[in-house]
């Protein structure tokens, strides 16, 4: 298990207006409001089930998968089986690239495992091509880095200030 840090602002927007985090800072500061309490526990549950329901929708395959959302520090716990590292490190990337969440705790187990990525935030400026020259070498190798990461992105040149990418070896 590890915790993945990525940048609470950026990312899909899954939670909408009822960010679990506001809930959940109003719950912290009345404890013994038990109404309060409940809608920070529904909140986190409900954003955990954004969040499931996002990585469903890239199709990838986890058994058992759970993701538990804690608004107080904003991070996702994932936890469930992968036939791959490349397949748990994308679920770890749904996770972590997701507005309001700013560290993916990983408990997911991976069948056959393999060498793991290196991980790249995106910064103002910066473009596939830049990056794979960086990590690379090679400007040409770029669609190594856009096949690592669809289907999260859906183009090459729709990469955003804040997100993080696989860099695969």
């Amino acid at each position: 298990m590890g915790l993945f840090s990525f940048i609470k602002e950026a990312g899909e927007k899954l939670f909408g207006s009822n960010a679990p985090e506001q809930v959940t800072q109003q719950a912290q500061a009345a404890p013994d409001n038990a109404d309060l309490q409940a809608r920070a526990a529904q909140a986190n549950q409900l954003a955990g089930e954004a969040i499931e329901r996002y990585i469903a929708a890239q199709g990838l395959a986890v058994d058992g998968l759970k993701v538990a959302f804690d608004g107080g520090p904003c991070t996702a716990t994932v936890s469930g089986c992968v036939a791959d590292q490349a397949t748990k490190e994308k679920v770890l990337l749904c996770c972590g690239n997701v507005q309001g969440v700013a560290g993916v705790n990983d408990d997911l187990t991976v069948t056959q495992p393999a060498e793991e990525s290196r991980w790249h935030t995106v910064v103002r400026g910066d473009t596939l091509s830049a990056i794979a020259k960086t990590f690379y070498g090679n400007a040409n190798q770029y669609p190594k880095i856009f096949e690592a990461n669809r289907p999260m992105l859906s183009h090459p040149d729709k990469i955003y200030p804040g997100q993080k990418l696989r860099i695969p070896a």
